[in-house]
């Protein structure tokens, strides 16, 4: 048998080990799970869907759908659902701040989102909102009281583009 040959059935069979050993390692990981808290399979996050599609209401979604989003866990669910009902979304971070930080926070709200008044919210509130700064915190308060969407839509558009604008429009409602 010619050196080459070898070299080519060594390298064969080196490969099955390391396909075989992968896949003892799969099996092995399986039976290591001793951790006795609930799974919860976590939400598929399709970026562009939570970026113009509902957000979960954190008054009202259910334990499992919570636990779901981004950086929760099945605890924090259940404490975010023992604190209902919530009047505003500033209460709903009083829940989350002690477990998420600030930039957690910020991606679980491109998620979840009470949805803020606009005639009513409080700067601090309107802050919550994701990629929203003091700049247009001042923009969305210097047009109250808002009749319709349709000013909102109007006045915001004077400072951000349309898609911005559709983004912004899911975190709100007039009462």
């Amino acid at each position: 048998m010619s050196s080459r040959t070898l070299f080519a059935r060594a390298a064969t069979l080196a490969s099955l080990v390391l396909v075989a050993g992968a896949c003892a390692d799969a099996d092995d990981a399986d039976d290591m799970d001793t951790d006795d808290t609930p799974a919860v399979a976590p939400a598929a996050v399709d970026p562009a869907a939570s970026e113009t599609g509902a957000l979960v209401d954190p008054s009202s979604a259910d334990r499992a759908r919570l636990a779901a989003l981004p950086g929760m866990t099945p605890e924090l669910a259940g404490a975010l659902i023992a604190g209902r009902p919530y009047e505003t979304m500033l209460e709903v971070d009083d829940v989350l701040d002690e477990a998420l930080d600030e930039a957690q926070r910020e991606e679980l709200y491109r998620h979840m989102f009470k949805p803020l008044d606009l005639n009513t919210a409080s700067s601090d509130e309107i802050q919550l909102i994701p990629g929203v700064g003091d700049r247009m915190t001042h923009e969305f308060e210097e047009y109250r009281p808002y009749d319709d969407i349709a000013r909102f839509r109007r006045e915001m558009a004077k400072y951000v583009d349309d898609a911005e604008v559709a983004r912004l429009e899911r975190y709100v409602v007039i009462r």
